[in-house]
């Protein structure tokens, strides 16, 4: 996306299933939106542990004619959909990561960010360890293989203790997959079934597109044990807080999905209706920043009682757009990547509702092409807290010099905007609209870290 925070990573797997392959490129479809840099997926047919990953989109891995070579006879897989927010794009960092241990077969596909991963790997190095990657997946299959457990549960058991950050984890072994999730529960992760098969995915939209029912998360500093023996859960890691991150329902989560036991539309909506609430503004329409924004738009829009109405459209063929150092031509890529309606915007005031800042250059063009379009007013509302501070827990936001509202106040955010009026949702009301107030990590506006 332009200008908008990456996230990590999505991850899915399924045990005990039909067509286990075919089932989970589906559900990393539903999740491409995590991760688009890279796909894979690791199977087990009870004798082996294979692996098929490619660069780019799921779709890439799919016409790639790679799956089938690892299809047959697999009952239990586990798969990747990768944005790197640390780690290089290389298909050696692309996951699931798999290797050949004291104990078989291992892989593992990671959605969240290992703070302490250099330093641990450091460490490695030092000892002798060598490494094919820089992502820090790696760096934990080096940690559960030099542990002096006696089985591979407690490897993973010993291992997971000494990390600090994010992490939702699932292992495959020949016979066993193993979940693990951190002892804060920044990242999401759903647990569901379909008839005598298991699921686990980032966002419960994998689910709906497979027929699968959404049973519950995995809690954090769970460590879940599925075989053919059935199902084993026990709380391994313990906090005294849950950490959820509040920007899966500001921005990442896809608003279908059921995250953190709530539904992201619901949240978003309640977010818009609080925002319209706090800042009001004498607007003929209210129209999206689309497509993220759009849920927020519709509460906005349902709270203050000014008409709905879609002013901007997004092209969805363009594919990923990073920010270039001419100004010119990234103003080209957004007017590439978005389009305005003049007929709804002509001489209206209107109110654009949008999900986030971070460093304002893309809205800065979209409200020039308002303007452009005839509008009269434009007024902008963001449905979320002003941005100041970088986060170390999955999500790819730049560092703090870049972080427009780090660096510049509401005025003059507003001045180089160039709108008439801007209003950022607070953080009371932003926690107060997740139901759970204190249950959420809101560092990136606050400044308020769960853990060093």
């Amino acid at each position: 996306m332009i200008d908008k925070p990456g996230e990590e990573c999505g991850v899915m797997g399924i045990f005990n299933g039909d067509s286990v392959v075919r089932n989970l490129a589906m559900g990393l479809y539903a999740l491409q939106h995590r991760g688009q840099e890279s796909a894979g997926i690791a199977v087990t047919d009870g004798e082996k542990v294979r692996v098929s990953k490619s660069m780019g989109l799921v779709a890439n891995l799919a016409n790639s004619g790679k799956l089938d070579s690892i299809a047959e006879n697999g009952f239990a897989a586990i798969g990747h959909v990768r944005y790197s927010s640390t780690g290089s794009r290389t298909l050696a960092n692309a996951q699931p990561m798999l290797v050949s241990c004291k104990w078989g077969f291992l892989a593992v596909a990671q959605n969240g960010n290992i703070t302490n991963a250099q330093e641990l790997r450091a460490e490695m190095e030092a000892n002798g360890h060598i490494f094919q990657s820089t992502s820090d997946s790696e760096i934990l299959l080096h940690e559960i293989s030099r542990t002096k457990a006696d089985n591979l549960p407690n490897a993973i058991r010993i291992a997971v203790q000494k990390f600090k950050g994010s992490f939702c984890l699932l292992f495959l072994t020949v016979d066993t997959m193993y979940v693990v999730r951190d002892g804060f529960g920044y990242r999401p992760l759903c647990f569901g079934k379909k008839n005598n098969a298991w699921a686990l995915a980032s966002e419960s939209c994998a689910f709906d597109l497979l027929g699968v029912d959404y049973v519950r998360d995995i809690q954090p500093g769970e460590f879940l044990t599925l075989s053919k023996n059935g199902i084993q859960s026990e709380q391994l890691i313990k906090r005294n807080r849950r950490a959820f991150c509040i920007f899966e329902f500001i921005y990442f989560a896809r608003p279908d999905s059921k995250i953190f036991e709530q539904s992201a539309d619901k949240v978003r909506r309640k977010m818009g209706k609080k925002l319209a609430e706090e800042s009001p503004v004498d607007a003929d329409i209210v129209i999206p920043c689309p497509d993220s924004s759009t849920t927020a738009a519709l509460g906005y829009s349902q709270a203050s009682g000014i008409r709905f109405e879609i002013g901007l459209l997004r092209n969805h063929y363009v594919g990923r757009t990073f920010i270039d150092p001419s100004q010119d031509i990234r103003e080209q890529k957004v007017k590439l990547k978005f389009n305005t309606i003049s007929g709804v915007l002509k001489d209206k005031k209107v109110c654009l509702v949008d999900d986030s800042i971070v460093r304002g250059t893309t809205l800065k063009s979209l409200c020039k092409m308002l303007r452009n379009a005839g509008a009269k007013e434009v007024h902008v509302r963001i449905a979320s807290p002003p941005i100041m501070f970088p986060c170390n827990f999955g999500m790819d936001f730049p560092n703090p010099g870049e972080l427009v509202a780090n660096t510049l106040a509401l005025d003059e955010v507003k001045k180089m905007l160039g709108v008439d009026s801007l209003a950022y949702l607070s953080v009371e009301g932003t926690r107060e609209c997740t139901g759970a107030p204190n249950d959420f990590c809101g560092a990136c506006f606050d400044g308020i870290y769960p853990e060093e």
